[in-house]
């Protein structure tokens, strides 16, 4: 548990390391959506509302948002393998009981408590990458992970109504429960410890306050979080939103809007491979800008088509332009901002994925405000993220970084 870094990197070149780093920032958007399709059986076996309901989903968005702004500091204060052996074994346990609740106020609670050991998963997977990777191999790291992250939530549902031809919604939460004790299973067999004695820190809640001031006074590190927040809301929004639109506008069955589901998912992981092949000759934050671009691109043509009450395929081009450049975005970002020390890269993950989770959370509920007959709402949350997303990276690293470079020509001019 205590090999040396040299030791660990061997570890973590083998595929069965990557195979478990990419469950563990999977499992937990996974969980979010699987169950969707039997949100109206949920309802009706526990005699709720539709929105009771639904709030099941809000609950474990709060509850991976603040597990990640917990367990990453954490982390950086006990090491990586004891929280995360904590969150895995909560998360199984709590989707169990989600699984056996008798009653909606029951399940909200079991959910939050999914959600938050999920979001362990995550932060913890993030500052295992940052421990053991820097620079490029970084970036291509995080851009496998992100890819996970990024699909899980578009895929999930699929899987959850393969689940329902056998069972309830019940037993949707039984299989999470299973891949949870697996998991578990997984990490502790093979699962090294990467953050050695000497390198943790933390005195509790007053040094972790410090540390997340420290890290959100860096001008480059809000850049970074921003340019991953908006985009990722985006996508959020477009999952919110898209069956509505696709559906109830352009009259698409529920089999074609899961191929529109399905080719958006091959677009995320196309560009997330691509990324990882031309970032050593090309550089992250070249990449990373022109994600950006694409998701304002994409956003734009979407309110576009929106306000012109467009044909289908325009709006199939902006859902794609918008969802595939999150595999340039999110593996970039994320290894520029947990390029710092990495003795708080727990808890600069954390920061990341709350900004992710709860800007997302907030925006998915918009998308109908005008109802299920319009695609406007939807519009105006993707081209506004994808605008902001770019003008944060613009004027909180691009462009200071520019000055640097000039400075620097001057001086030595």
């Amino acid at each position: 548990m205590s090999a040396s870094p040299r030791a660990n990197r061997r570890v973590a070149a083998g595929g069965g390391f990557l195979v478990i780093l990419a469950a563990l920032n999977g499992v937990g958007p996974f969980s979010n959506d699987a169950y969707l399709p039997g949100l109206p059986q949920l309802s009706d076996d526990l005699s709720t509302s539709a929105s009771l309901a639904g709030a099941t989903l809000t609950a474990v968005m709060i509850g991976l948002a603040l597990g990640q702004l917990v367990m990453g500091p954490v982390s950086d204060s006990l090491g990586r393998l004891r929280p995360l052996l904590a969150g895995v074994a909560t998360f199984a346990v709590a989707s169990l009981l989600c699984a056996v609740a008798p009653n909606i106020w029951v399940l909200l609670v079991f959910r939050l408590v999914q959600g938050f050991a999920g979001g362990t998963g995550i932060v913890i997977c993030r500052a295992i990458v940052r421990d053991l990777h820097e620079g490029v191999a970084a970036v291509r790291y995080f851009g496998m992970l992100m890819l996970v992250q990024s699909v899980a939530p578009i895929i999930a549902p699929v899987i959850g109504a393969q689940i329902l031809y056998v069972t309830s919604w019940r037993g949707i939460f039984v299989a999470m429960s299973v891949i949870g004790a697996v998991l578990l299973t997984a990490i502790v067999v093979r699962l090294p410890e990467t953050l050695p004695a000497a390198d943790r820190h933390g005195d509790g809640l007053g040094s972790t306050l410090v540390t997340f001031r420290r890290l959100l006074s860096q001008r480059s590190f809000d850049g970074y979080l921003l340019a991953m927040a908006f985009p990722f809301a985006s996508m959020f929004a477009y999952i919110a939103g898209s069956s509505f639109v696709l559906q109830n506008i352009y009259g698409l069955s529920p089999q074609e809007f899961a191929l529109v589901f399905a080719a958006n998912a091959v677009g995320i992981g196309a560009l997330g491979h691509l990324s990882a092949r031309l970032v050593a000759r090309i550089g992250p934050n070249r990449l990373l800008a022109a994600g950006l671009v694409m998701s304002a691109v994409g956003g734009l043509l979407m309110l576009f088509c929106a306000l012109a009450s467009s044909g289908l395929v325009p709006v199939l081009v902006a859902f794609f332009i918008a969802v595939s450049a999150i595999g340039l975005v999110m593996p970039n970002a994320t290894a520029q901002a947990l390029a710092g020390d990495p003795r708080t890269a727990g808890s600069a993950s954390g920061l990341l994925g709350l900004s992710q989770f709860v800007l997302g959370a907030a925006v998915a509920p918009l998308v109908g405000l005008a109802g299920s007959s319009s695609a406007v709402p939807l519009g105006i949350a993707m081209a506004t993220l994808g605008v902001l997303a770019c003008i944060s990276f613009a004027l909180l690293v691009a462009l200071p970084a520019h000055g640097l470079r000039h400075a620097a020509r001057s001086s030595n001019g």
